[in-house]
């Protein structure tokens, strides 16, 4: 809520309750909280060879420590629609940080795998909460016309944390324990906890809606499910029962979910924001970008320590500068974006999308680093340039009492959609390198020869996964082409 001397030029804002606040404290503070607990999502995957040796676990095991965590957040997306509706903003991104550093604390403490785990996942229940709560105040915060910079700045954080994870944990790992990956998190949380109680306001309207139980059973089951399912490619096939009777009940429990949303009065999601075009349109497109994006960024690592035989460390760094050009130019996109509106930006952003993780196609066991991390560096600004404009171009489309149902629904569909992107990549990759595999008896015969076309085999799955990853990138960059003109735009 803005208060405004002519009609034109904002003065300081006011809450819900009528008192003025300070909206640059309130956004630095979810920033800073925000940056801290995505941070966490990928920082465990270059410790899981120390974490298998210290709990004497393996690799199938040790995975759920962030299967598991993005289970737990794609689970309690959806209910914070419900939390939005009901509690105040600013306590409730509050509480999301204290259960965050409950699990964390839970993680630091740990004695063994179970209680890692149990940490994890509320650490998860956290994330999940702090991510649509964060999206919709930014989104509400600012006018139309401000809001592609505000969104910028939002996506600068979900963007860079993430991509920063494996660098700076395989540099913790070289010169500490792996509990210090937990330690360095915990002042952090305590500082925004501490700010949050001065900074952060009730900026959404509250309602006393009940919450339908029912639904709320329906949405963990269904996308618990699904979300299982995809993360269980990896390790099983497709043709297993753990991966297709898992998905199918998800598929089915999600229907129901949708059904009943659909005929309820007080459903959990509100399913009518996908009566405005522009919102679906852009939901989808979202979508499709991070099924291409998030199973890349999972592929490329095993491609340098797997083929080159990169170190952890080593792969993260090569990511690394693509990490700092989404970092340093989603709050330049975000403000070309309010100016010249989101469909070339998405046209152009997804034509080299496309056209970079192209080039990824004919990799071979001895390209060159430097052309690994300037076309890597160029995806990413590629995708700088879709993600937080074309999110905001939906956004923009959503009458003010929708958004934080947007909001939700944008995160529950990135969630499982960048799962299922990871387990088609993963899969494909899978079967194509097992495909290609020389016999054993070659193996006893050849053994050089076999190593050879062993390796081979494992740069020809690399190069399916990278075309289905363009496959992906194809099919956004096509459905950029229907967004509305910015002349046009909502």
């Amino acid at each position: 809520m803005l208060l405004s001397g002519d009609g034109h030029t904002p003065a300081q804002p006011v809450d819900q309750n009528g008192r003025p606040y300070n909206r640059i404290a309130l956004v630095f503070t979810m920033l800073v909280g925000t940056f801290s607990t995505f941070l966490t999502s990928t920082m465990l995957t270059t410790a899981f060879p120390t974490l298998m040796k210290s709990f004497s676990i393996s690799a199938n095991t040790v995975q759920w420590l962030t299967t598991g965590f993005m289970l737990m957040m794609g689970i309690t997306i959806p209910i914070t629609g419900f939390f939005l509706q009901r509690f105040d903003s600013g306590k409730l991104y509050l509480a999301a940080i204290i259960i965050f550093s409950v699990g964390t604390i839970l993680c630091y403490f740990a004695q063994d795998f179970w209680m890692i785990l149990m940490g994890r996942l509320i650490q998860g229940a956290g994330v999940g909460i702090t991510a649509p709560v964060y999206q919709t105040i930014m989104t509400s915060i600012f006018p139309p016309s401000q809001r592609g910079a505000a969104m910028g700045t939002a996506g600068m954080v979900i963007g860079l944390a993430p991509a920063i994870g494996p660098t700076l944990s395989g540099w913790i790992l070289m010169h500490y324990s792996w509990r210090m990956l937990f330690l360095s998190i915990l002042p952090i949380s305590l500082l925004v906890v501490i700010m949050g109680l001065f900074t952060l306001r009730k900026v959404l309207p509250t309602k006393k809606a009940p919450i339908d139980w029912l639904s709320v059973l329906l949405s963990m089951i269904g996308f618990g499910s699904m979300l299982f399912a995809f993360s269980s490619v990896g390790d099983y096939q497709w043709t297993d029962p753990i991966v297709y009777v898992t998905l199918t009940v998800g598929v089915i429990v999600v229907a129901l979910f949708i059904w009943r949303s659909v005929k309820i009065s007080n459903p959990l999601l509100q399913l009518k924001v996908f009566s405005h075009r522009e919102f679906t349109l852009s939901a989808a497109l979202v979508a499709v970008s991070f099924m291409s994006m998030n199973g890349f960024t999972l592929i490329l690592p095993l491609y340098l320590q797997t083929i080159r035989g990169e170190t952890p460390l080593a792969s993260g760094l090569t990511l690394l500068p693509g990490a700092i050009v989404i970092g340093l130019m989603n709050p330049v996109t975000g403000r070309i974006f309010d100016r010249l509106g989101g469909r070339n930006m998405a046209m152009a952003g997804m034509f080299l999308l496309m056209v970079t993780t192209g080039s990824f196609i004919p990799i071979t066991a001895t390209t060159p680093v430097i052309d690994i991390v300037c076309l890597y560096s160029v995806r990413m600004l590629g995708i700088s340039m879709v993600m937080m404009p074309v999110t905001t171009t939906g956004m923009n489309a959503l009458p003010l009492n929708l958004i934080s149902d947007g909001t939700v629904v944008n995160n529950t569909a990135r969630q499982v959609f960048a799962s299922m992107g990871t387990a088609v990549l993963v899969s494909v990759m899978s079967n194509v390198t097992k495909n290609h595999i020389p016999a054993h008896g070659v193996a006893k015969a050849t053994p050089i020869l076999f190593r050879k076309l062993a390796l081979h085999a494992n740069v020809v799955g690399f190069r399916y996964a990278f075309a289905i990853a363009t496959l992906f990138a194809l099919v956004g960059f096509v459905m950029t082409f229907f967004l509305k003109r910015h002349k046009e735009a909502v």
